[in-house]
């Protein structure tokens, strides 16, 4: 199958981006799954492992080891849940929000810089693909199947 070459194009761009921003975090900056799940948390409140592994889409297995860390590192705290209190619901803490917090402020500090050295115009069409790349994100699209 044939893809559109902006698909192509787009996919570049944000590996290129994405790998730039991650350069620009200091060392003993958090782990890629760990911002994940410190990111989830904070965008969507507490979860349960399984909540936050689907909505990321990973296994819950894999992010085992992360969510001890992050529990260990006090940046996470495992509580019973409510209704069943044989799953465990996850709770970013303060200390996990101020992590996570520098750790955007690192990137931030080389992002704005480079920004203000594009037009309005330009900083304009990147506001709205943001935008766009967030509905990108979310999409429930599949590919399509090589057969």
């Amino acid at each position: 199958m044939e893809y559109l070459p902006e698909a192509a194009r787009l996919r570049n761009g944000v590996i290129r981006l994405n790998r730039r921003l991650r350069q620009e975090r200091g060392a003993g900056s958090l782990s890629p799954n760990q911002l994940t799940v410190l990111g989830h948390l904070r965008r969507n409140g507490p979860s349960t492992p399984g909540q936050v592994a689907e909505a990321e889409r990973q296994r819950p297995q894999s992010l085992t080891r992360v969510f001890a860390e992050l529990e260990a590192e006090g940046l996470i705290v495992r509580e019973p849940g409510t209704t069943d209190r044989r799953r465990s619901v996850l709770s970013l803490t303060e200390e996990g929000r101020r992590a996570l917090e520098r750790d955007m402020a690192e990137r931030d500090a080389w992002l704005a810089p480079a920004l203000e050295a594009l037009s309005e115009t330009e900083r304009g069409v990147l506001a709205l693909a943001a935008e766009v790349m967030e509905r990108l994100a979310n999409a429930e699209v599949r590919a399509p199947e090589d057969g």
